[in-house]
């Protein structure tokens, strides 16, 4: 069911008509990302046609990255999500909206979130950044609808505000406002403060001092104390909201030169990847490297190596890999790379040996493995024996409810292993269970609940299996429907294909199970026919893959499966219809923030979904359902639009046991039953009674411990909960292991985590805090990132001074160039990282000498054609202070020369 829009409030976060943060936030990335492949292309000598309307589909086409939709699309909401965060958390602390001129605190939450930013982000720790950045969005759009900047004339964007050298300038100490002429505000603001161009912003709460103007509207007791009224320019009926939309417009100027800024430190390659791009095209392994997995290992390295050569240069093309080792008794380290020969020569150099008859460190590796990897990844386990480290299955199930990513285990100990096992069934049971090994079960059970699969084969088998890792490493991968049964049963399944779905693809798993395929024009293929009328099956161990082949595969497909021991169904395709989501928790507050949940949702309660659509503003949900994982009951949410494809659904209840997320929709511009389309999480997920409540917006330096306060209650009756508290980094971490609750009450913790000396800043910390019940059957859990920052003392940006220029342009420019030598230096600074070329076509060429007082000088010698007018250069220290360095040639172009310095 879907609601009208709602118009309450702006320059906050949800349902208005006016400017929003998220509008605020994606408008300015998309007009930077626009800006930054622009400038790619004409370096790369391609043409580049800018949109006519800047959407994610659109810029992502102009940017030849169509397939990076959705990771842009997911990008921009994490980020819109950090935003929401601090309405939420922060609602009443002036100094994150600029309220009651705290200018210099709110310059300094902007200025280190933006330190964290860049030092993440230089880490490659992407979520953690694009968090923080959201927050420290917050706080800088909200200066331009709080303060007076605008009213005081200003025609761009107060630079100081992210520049921790500089000055807050000329903030007033005097009395600043006068009282409204009733609803009229207009002229409220003293002419003195006008004139003198003094910096004020509103107080909000139940007092302020005399004189002084209020935020004003809704919530704010102060406005009703002299001077009464307020000066806040959140939508256009607030006090001054006359100005919405010029301080909107000056606050997606002020979030797009945050953006260049950090974009001067990553380049531009980075600062996409930063945005989402070709995000979802991840490669991600956990091997198990002990001495009976040589087979295994080598399937690994064909198919690897089968993947980069033939989708290389395609935009299939994975853009990162990820590989985990583990045995016994160690795991890691994680392997993360952008390049595809670097990876090679990773897995190439990979060699069984050690081990025994014991078990493996299996989930310390995929623990490692889902820190590690991007949310959504898609990741495969390689082993061939079962786990030793069990205590980890909550934190493993924990960080795949979190990420959404999908596990899948390649087992090559179904009819038994070259290590033989004490756990191990003996040959009798292994045939009665035909492929499936009791040692597994725990494989099985993470697989199901991230909506992988867990696939049983032999050693010499393997490499039958692993076309599905082929086929989930296509970009613009959906997931059709899904549906587990356990125990299995008689059933008849029906799913929906629409016209913007290809390359469809059904998995099915379980032991020996008979199924029958049914097409919406009434053609049907059984299990036992491995090429029909619909397509090909293929059968390895307990896994069959059914690739379609027929041409018209829109409208209504069943399938019946008979069997009586457990199975699963997935079906997949591609296509540029999909959804994102997140669970939620409201703000209760006039402001209307909301917090991404670090845990389960809470039993017996309201459920409150954050939807995005991705595939155009044209592709409309319908219906958002709950849906019973083992079963096939559904409890239907409510919508509400909140700004372009962001949706906010409603669950008055919530599933007693696992369960998924369904939505159904159509193309606004093509309604017909033939285009419904229907999509699903692969993921499952659990309500709790338990819940568990821990936040945190700041980070620690190396060397020093960071405490963080959880509070835990329980919807029972009163327990002694035992706490767990762990870290992807294995830093020394300190909690109390149980905390009694109360019947209807809470109780107070804190976890104490020590980050090394040595860690290196930007260093991304996963910490999950677990609550469970005493008899282990429920649970919750708070996960949560932090970041390891180190101190910066080092605030000015490098300097650059242009040594000489020689022009000899001709009328003909394709015949002659031009240079240019200058000279960059970072004083007593952190010294010049890295110098790049942001625009103009020409070559680069640098070198270090020691200039006067002992300081480093990098000598750039930059020459290009007559043709390329136009050069950039760029400079980041080792602070991530970026300075620039530009110069044009278009006043001596024509024929003759130019010497000399401008």
């Amino acid at each position: 069911m879907l609601q009208n829009e709602k118009g309450t409030w702006a320059f906050k976060t949800l349902f208005t008509s006016s400017f929003k943060h998220q509008q605020i936030t994606e408008e300015a990335i998309l007009q930077t990302t626009t800006e930054v492949c622009r400038t790619r292309a004409i370096r790369q000598g391609k043409d580049f046609v800018p949109p006519s309307v800047l959407t994610v589909e659109s810029v992502t086409k102009a940017c030849s990255s169509p397939e990076s939709a959705k990771g842009f699309k997911q990008a921009i909401s994490q980020i819109n999500h950090g935003n929401a965060w601090v309405d939420f958390w922060h609602v009443f602390h002036r100094e994150y909206h600029f309220d009651s001129e705290r200018f210099l605190e709110g310059r300094d939450l902007i200025t280190k979130g933006v330190e964290a930013v860049k030092a993440a982000a230089q880490q490659k720790n992407y979520e953690t950044a694009r968090d923080r950045l959201g927050k420290a969005l917050h706080t800088l759009q909200d200066f331009y609808s709080h303060s007076n900047w605008v009213e005081l004339g200003n025609q761009f964007p107060y630079s100081n505000l992210i520049r921790p050298d500089s000055k807050i300038k000329n903030i007033a100490e005097q009395a600043t406002c006068r009282s409204c002429d009733g609803g009229n505000c207009l002229n409220n603001i003293l002419e003195n403060i006008i004139s003198e161009k003094k910096l004020t912003s509103g107080y909000f709460g139940l007092s302020k001092p005399s004189g002084k103007c209020s935020h004003g509207n809704l919530g704010d007791a102060s406005s009703l104390l002299n001077p009464r009224g307020g000066i806040n320019k959140d939508e256009k009926t607030s006090s001054h909201g006359h100005l919405h939309d010029k301080a909107a417009n000056m606050a997606i100027a002020a979030t797009r030169e945050l953006l260049e800024d950090i974009r001067g430190v990553l380049g531009d390659s980075d600062f996409l990847r930063l945005m989402g791009f070709s995000q979802n095209s991840v490669l991600c392994f956990v091997i198990d490297t002990t001495g009976s997995m040589g087979d295994d290992i080598e399937e690994v390295q064909r198919v690897t190596s089968y993947i980069i050569d033939s989708k290389k240069g395609t935009a299939n093309e994975p853009l990162e890999y990820i590989l985990v080792p583990f045995n016994d008794p160690d795991f890691g380290p994680l392997f993360r790379t952008t390049n595809a020969d670097k990876f090679k020569q990773q897995i190439n150099a990979l060699r069984a040996r050690g081990g025994g008859d014991l078990p493996e460190l299996c989930l310390s590796g995929l623990q490692l493995a889902l820190t590690g990897s991007p949310p959504k990844t898609e990741i495969f386990v390689f082993t061939d024996a079962s786990a030793k480290d069990i205590e980890l299955l909550n934190t493993v199930k924990a960080l795949i409810e979190k990420t959404k990513s999908v596990v899948t285990f390649m087992l090559t100990n179904a009819f038994g292993t070259r290590r033989k096992r004490s756990d191990e069934p003996n040959q009798g049971q292994r045939v009665s269970n035909r492929m499936s090994n009791p040692v597994n079960e725990i494989y099985v059970d993470l697989a199901l609940a991230s909506g992988g699969q867990a696939i049983e084969v032999t050693k010499e088998t393997l490499p039958q299996a692993t076309s599905i890792i082929v086929d989930t490493s296509a970009t613009t991968l959906v997931t059709v429907f899904q549906a587990v049964r356990n125990p299995g049963k008689v059933e008849k399944f029906s799913f929906i294909v629409d016209t913007s779905l290809k390359n469809l693809t059904i998995y099915i798993t379980g032991n020996s199970p008979v199924f029958n395929i049914t097409s919406p024009s009434g053609n049907s293929q059984s299990s036992n026919e491995l090429s029909g009328q619909l397509g090909l099956v293929e059968r390895v161990g307990n896994f069959y893959t059914v690739r379609l082949t027929v041409i018209d595969l829109v409208g209504i497909w069943n399938i019946n499966i008979s069997s009586l021991q457990s199975y699963s169904i997935k079906v997949i395709g591609q296509s540029d219809i999909d959804f994102l989501f997140t669970f939620i928790e409201l703000s209760e507050s006039a402001h209307s923030g909301y917090s991404e949940l670090s845990g389960r949702p809470t039993a017996n309660s309201n459920v409150t979904l954050f939807l995005t659509m991705v595939g155009g503003d044209t592709v409309i949900p319908t219906q958002v359902a709950l849906l019973y994982a083992f079963g096939s009951q559904t409890i239907n949410g409510t919508l509400e639009h909140v700004t372009g494809g962001d949706y906010l659904v409603t669950m008055t209840n919530v599933p007693t046991g696992e369960f998924v997320v369904r939505v159904m929709g159509e193309k606004s511009s093509l309604r017909s039953s033939n285009n419904i389309f229907q999509r699903q999480s692969v993921t499952q997920f659990r309500a709790s009674s338990v819940v568990i409540t821990a936040q945190i917006d700041n980070e620690w330096e190396p060397g020093k411990t960071l405490s963080i306060p959880f509070t835990v209650s329980h919807d029972g009756s009163n327990e002694l909960l035992n706490i767990i508290a762990r870290n992807d980094r294995e830093f020394v971490t300190e909690f109390p292991s149980t905390m009694r609750i109360e019947s209807g009450s809470s109780g107070n913790g804190t976890v104490n985590i020590t980050a090394p000396t040595a860690t290196l800043s930007g260093t991304e910390v996963t910490l999950t805090i677990e609550a469970t019940t005493p008899d282990g059957g429920d649970f919750n859990y708070a996960v949560l990132r932090l970041t390891v920052v180190a101190p910066i003392t080092d605030f000015t940006p490098p300097v650059c001074e242009i040594v000489s220029i020689n022009a000899n342009c001709t009328s003909n420019c394709s015949l002659s160039s031009w240079e240019l030598t200058a000279n960059i230096t970072d004083g007593n600074g952190t010294g010049i990282m890295s110098l790049t070329v942001r625009q103009g076509l020409g070559n680069l060429n640098t070198s270090t000498m020691l200039g006067d007082g002992g300081v480093n000088v990098t000598l750039a010698h930059y020459r290009a054609s007559c043709c390329s007018q136009e050069m950039e250069l760029v400079a980041v220290d080792g602070a991530g202070n970026v300075g620039t360095c530009s110069k044009s040639i278009s006043s001596c172009s024509a024929a003759g020369s130019h010497t000399g310095v401008e």
